[in-house]
């Protein structure tokens, strides 16, 4: 990733410790908005959230995630393999953000060595502070801003998940803007969006990915 499309404080994500911003949006000098959502999944694993991205396919797998949000499914390109790869594939989909009328995302996914420092990524895994990792470069709109080897222009996109006793947490962060600035009130209808999304995902996915014998993982008897 070319050094002018990322921002220093990613590794800031690794800590489990308290952050400045866990919620919240906050302009930066670059004129760039960065978009922090903390959200609480019950019951869940790192492991089900980046499983999650190797499963969904279809309109009403969208519909599951955000049942207001989430209108159309446009399909994965053909680096997508169901149930063993999504990294460095490419996802489209029509969705709303609150009262923005729907657009078309499109999303390529990274190894988290892209977002993060080696050393402070490695660190973080050894003191289980990670537990599963979602990044992406991003783009909107029907004729999306793309690079000339496909990757999205207009921001970028973590999801990195820690695991605790009681399910995970999820620290979400998204840094938008291009060419043309970002007007607040996006950010927040993203932060609001993320919120949600995920709080429908963790009702769902704990049933889902042991009833798909995810990982080979067959589940937990309640008696």
């Amino acid at each position: 990733m070319n050094a002018q499309n990322r921002i220093s404080s990613h590794d800031e994500l690794l800590s489990p410790r308290p952050l400045p911003l866990e919620t919240g949006i906050r302009r930066l000098d670059d004129g760039r908005l960065l978009v922090a959502v903390r959200t609480e999944l019950p019951g869940c694993a790192g492991r089900m959230v980046e499983w999650w991205f190797k499963f969904f396919e279809t309109t009403q797998h969208i519909r599951w995630w955000h049942p207001h949000d989430h209108h159309r499914m446009h399909g994965w390109d053909q680096r997508w393999r169901r149930g063993e790869s999504y990294v460095g594939a490419c996802v489209r989909a029509e969705e709303s953000l609150g009262d923005f009328p729907p657009v078309t995302a499109v999303l390529k996914f990274h190894e988290p060595a892209d977002f993060f420092t080696a050393d402070a990524l490695a660190q973080a895994k050894r003191e289980q502070a990670v537990s599963g990792l979602v990044c992406a470069r991003i783009a909107f709109g029907d004729e999306p801003r793309l690079a000339a080897d496909g990757d999205p222009l207009d921001g970028e996109m973590i999801h990195l998940a820690r695991d605790k006793p009681q399910g995970a947490v999820l620290r979400s962060r998204f840094v938008l803007g291009g060419e043309s600035p970002v007007p607040d009130e996006l950010g927040l209808g993203l932060m609001q969006h993320c919120y949600n999304e995920f709080s429908s995902l963790a009702r769902f996915l704990p049933s889902l990915y042991y009833g798909e014998h995810a990982n080979g993982e067959k589940g937990p008897l309640a008696w």
